[in-house]
């Protein structure tokens, strides 16, 4: 099932075996909503009122600045929330990140689409080098092109699934930068492992390109700890293959917001992120991809909520920090900070 990087890295897309008729597949098929059913979606959109959408007040943030990152230790894992599923991770000197969005919209307009509740902690232009980026789908949210661009001088690699390469060499990045990856390839550097994991959901970035580049999670292992990523997913028993092939995770990064019953496949509600976790064999789990942006029809505060009363009667660990706390795996944050801006 494993595959080196090196051996497979210059092979075509049809090599994969989820890609078939120039698209790529998740490896449990589901069913394509039916042209009324997304009629549906769109008039609730249009005509739903929603509770609680957006904070009314600001919500906390802990600016962080280049030089409280170089003070950090490095012989501990670091992990900062940036914001939706954005994470910066020092590890043994250097930085990582994941699904980097700086955008004030995850939108392919910048005055249209979901604005984000707060900006993010840091800038692009204050961050220090960075060793690599690890993108998990192209879809806006998770994949930022002024940032991309931003990025490109500061960054020595990208990780990116199958033909999101092409993106961002076209937006300036060097073919020597990027490394693309299909599901269960592997790359080690030093004594670190990074692997591609299989996800369950979709791509596109526009009216004719969907599901034209792959998607999926990310598994990081270091000398001393493990993480899992999962980028956006609906609920499958992949969490359980990945969780036998490289769990236990100390650390699990598992998507709880934007879920919807209009959309079951491709989003996960609460309680199945922390089946995730479980499934996963994980320690500690951070739930991400909420209280960013507006992505569904839930109060924005929901996802939280409902992740801990789950969380609580299965006996699962959360780790809940503000935008811009610096923790580590092992001094995880437990505060419900979003209690006081209901």
């Amino acid at each position: 099932m494993t595959k080196n990087i090196e051996a497979n890295i210059v092979q075509p897309l049809e090599a994969s075996e989820n890609y078939r008729d120039g698209k790529f597949h998740n490896a449990t098929p589901k069913s394509k909503p039916s042209f009324g059913e997304m009629m549906y979606v769109l008039k609730r959109y249009i005509t739903e009122k929603k509770i609680d959408p957006e904070p009314k007040n600001g919500l906390p943030i802990q600016q962080v600045t280049r030089a409280q990152l170089d003070a950090l230790s490095d012989d501990e894992l670091h992990l900062v929330k940036l914001g939706h599923s954005s994470i910066l991770i020092k590890a043994n000197g250097e930085y990582w990140l994941i699904d980097p969005v700086f955008a004030d919209r995850a939108s392919p307009f910048s005055f249209l689409g979901p604005k984000r509740f707060q900006p993010t902690p840091i800038t692009i232009d204050e961050l220090p080098p960075i060793d690599k980026v690890l993108i998990s789908h192209n879809h806006y949210d998770h994949l930022d092109k002024a940032a991309i661009k931003k990025l490109i001088g500061k960054t020595k690699q990208f990780l990116v699934p199958m033909g999101v390469e092409g993106d961002l060499q076209k937006w300036g990045a060097d073919k020597s930068q990027v490394t693309r990856f299909n599901w269960w390839q592997e790359l080690k550097v030093g004594d670190t492992l990074f692997a591609f994991t299989p996800s369950q959901h979709f791509s596109g970035r526009g009216l004719g390109d969907g599901n034209t580049t792959l998607w999926g999670s990310w598994v990081i292992q270091t000398a001393g700890k493990s993480l899992y990523f999962s980028g956006d997913s609906g609920y499958f028993d992949g969490f359980k293959k990945i969780g036998e092939k490289y769990g236990p995770f100390d650390l699990t990064m598992i998507e709880t917001g934007a879920y919807n019953e209009d959309w079951p496949d491709v989003h996960m509600f609460p309680k199945e992120s922390v089946q995730a976790h479980i499934d996963l064999r994980g320690v500690t789990m951070l739930p991400i991809h909420n209280s960013t942006f507006d992505l569904s029809f839930h109060p924005w505060y929901e996802p939280l909520k409902r992740v801990t009363v789950e969380a609580e009667a299965q006996g699962v660990k959360l780790t809940t920090p503000i935008v811009g706390e610096v923790f580590t795996v092992d001094k995880a944050s437990d505060g419900a900070w979003w209690e006081k801006y209901l």
